[in-house]
Order: C-alpha cells, then sequence, then structure tokens
C-alpha cells in the first residue's frame, strides 16, 4: 500500500507541475478530393515527402496516410471527431472550422491557386439571371464548399444583397466525379456543375458552357486550397507539423521544377485515362493556376461570410486563419 501510495502522489505532482513528455504520433493523415489541384498532396504521398522531413528531424518512423473525401463537409466532420489530421480544402470550410473552434484550426499555407466554372448544359441559361427552380447545380458540399460561398457571393452582386441565398435551394452536393457524370447525362435532373480540372475541361469538349468562373466572382486568382490542421496537433507534435510543412513546400518545388514529371504522376495516381499528358500540362499552365503556399484572397471570402453571418467572428486579416508560419508569405 505504501508503494502504491508514493506511485499515486508522484503521478499527481506530475499532472499538476506539468505534462509527461509524450511521443509525436506515428502516423499522419491528410484529405483531399479529385482533381489536379490536389497534386501537391499527391507528390507528399507517392515521394513520401512527410516520412523523409521527419526523419531529418529525427523521427524516423512517422508515416502519411492519405485519405480520399466527396467535399469538405466530410472532411470538417472528420477534423472534429479527431479521426483526420490535415485536410487540403477550400478557404470557405477553413474559415467555417476556424470559427466554430474558436480559432483553434487555422492553415499551414495555400497549396493551389485556380479558377472554377460555372458549367450548364441547359441552352436557356445565358447567365445567372436564368437559372429557375427547374435547375439544379452541383458543388461538392451544399453552404460551406467554395462553389457554394461563390454563388452567393455572385448572387448577391447580381441580384442585391437581400438575394444572396437566391441559389442555394438549386444546389446538390455531389464530389466532382459523379458531379460530371451527372451533369453529362440528359436524363439527371443535375444539368450545372461548379467545376474544377480536369472535369470542367471534359464537360466543354461535351459540349457544355462556362456561365461565370471564381476568378471573374472573387476579383481575381484566388487560392482555392489551403491545408489546416488543429492548434493541437501543432503544439503536441511540433517536429510533425514542421515536417509537413516543409513536406508541402518540397512537393510545391517538385512540381514546379518539372511540370511534364508532375503531370505524368497524376494521371497514373488519379487513373486517369481520359486526359492525355498534354491535356493535363495545358490545365497546370492556364491563366491563374499555380502551385504555391501564399494564399490569395482568401481575405475577401473570409470577410464575405463574416458580413452574412456564415460565420460568427469577423477575422481582422487573412492572418488570424493563419499559423504564423505563414504569415511572412506576401498573401492578401
Amino acid at each position: 500500500m505504501r508503494h502504491y501510495l508514493i506511485a499515486a502522489m508522484t503521478a499527481a505532482t506530475f499532472a499538476i507541475c506539468g505534462p509527461a513528455v509524450r511521443a509525436e504520433v506515428s502516423e499522419v493523415t491528410f484529405a483531399q478530393q479529385f482533381g489536379i489541384a490536389f497534386l501537391p498532396i499527391m507528390v507528399m504521398e507517392r515521394e513520401k515527402l512527410v516520412e523523409k522531413q521527419a526523419a531529418a528531424r529525427g523521427l524516423p518512423d512517422v508515416k502519411g496516410a492519405y485519405l480520399k473525401m466527396s467535399g469538405p463537409a466530410v472532411m470538417v466532420d472528420a477534423i472534429l471527431s479527431g479521426s483526420l489530421h490535415f485536410a487540403a480544402q477550400g478557404a470557405p470550410s477553413l474559415a467555417l472550422l476556424w470559427d466554430r473552434t474558436k480559432g483553434a484550426f487555422k492553415a499551414a499555407g495555400g497549396i493551389t491557386t485556380y479558377n472554377l466554372w460555372l458549367n450548364t448544359r441547359n441552352p436557356n441559361v445565358k447567365s445567372l439571371k436564368d437559372f429557375s427552380e427547374r435547375d439544379r447545380i452541383a458543388v461538392p458540399s451544399v453552404k460551406t464548399s467554395t462553389q457554394a460561398i461563390m454563388l452567393e457571393m455572385a448572387a448577391e452582386r447580381e441580384f442585391g444583397a437581400d438575394q444572396k441565398f437566391k441559389l442555394d435551394p438549386l444546389t446538390v452536393a455531389l464530389g466532382h466525379p459523379d458531379a460530371m457524370a451527372a451533369v453529362l447525362n440528359a436524363n439527371s435532373e443535375i444539368n450545372a456543375h461548379f467545376a474544377s480540372s480536369p472535369f470542367h475541361e471534359a464537360e466543354i469538349k461535351a459540349g457544355l458552357r462556362s456561365i461565370t468562373t471564381a476568378f471573374d466572382i472573387n476579383g481575381g486568382q484566388s487560392s482555392q486550397l489551403v491545408l489546416g490542421t488543429t492548434d493541437k496537433f501543432r503544439t503536441d507534435n511540433p517536429k510533425v507539423y514542421a515536417a509537413v510543412v516543409a513536406a508541402l513546400d518540397d512537393a510545391i518545388a517538385w512540381i514546379n521544377a518539372d511540370k511534364p514529371r508532375a503531370a505524368r504522376l497524376y494521371l497514373e495516381m488519379a487513373n486517369d485515362k481520359k486526359s492525355t499528358e498534354a491535356d493535363t500540362l495545358a490545365m497546370m499552365n492556364s491563366p491563374g493556376f499555380e502551385y504555391t503556399r501564399t494564399p490569395m484572397k482568401v481575405g475577401n471570402v473570409f470577410m464575405f461570410m463574416a458580413r452574412i453571418g456564415s460565420i460568427k467572428t469577423t477575422p481582422g486579416s487573412w492572418k488570424d486563419l493563419f499559423f504564423p508560419e505563414a504569415h511572412g508569405l506576401p498573401g492578401d
């Protein structure tokens, strides 16, 4: 009994005076969606860049685990449940998680700037004003995806401040592969898709038309993907977190150093049998498409979401939603 009391008192002393030193995680989980915008995460997986950077920091046993998810809503639930460490997601879902966790979820930096296109097969739809209750627009997640927020921004500009949610009832949540299959099916009720590459290019080849784009709505080149995690993960696993940031930088540099090589890796890992290397390179070299950790025009999105009540807290600047490691980047 005496030995038990001593052990118990010792444990209590450690609990009061400070936490025991804990090992950092041995497996880091990442979530991504579909498309060439997620190529840096795919490179991290194939080239084992997290493992290399963790080993350089004295953690040789750390492994990366990579999951495909259909939309940001699923990622949000996984983050909040603790089953996911990092999410490659849009600025809107970053803002929602930041707000819901009272600032405990932030981004390490951007991943990709690229355009999004609102495509339709309805010949009667020439502009946003032509959409009616008979139309259905596929977006990755209703109310939370970048596409959903872009529609609200566009509706406010087109119809007035009190009509920003006018197009929301037309949206349907579908991952990009399923959305493309639906919009190309003449019998599907879904006749529009707010698409990313390479789904946009396939839809245009099939005869669909673009009504507007994310760049048009947001005023120029914009970060559509960022890499987010929790403050707790960053605090509890400082070496692993640093390894992930370094691995993301390595992946971006790897892509930009040899885009044909990167295009071939994408086609292989995405199992894309329809696109060619030339097609993929054309997407990567399209105006405004850039792999970079610098966040671009995310502040516009955050402020819009605060103004319309999608998030309760108004950020002072884009930096409020990013960890300090990103603050030196020339973002906006």
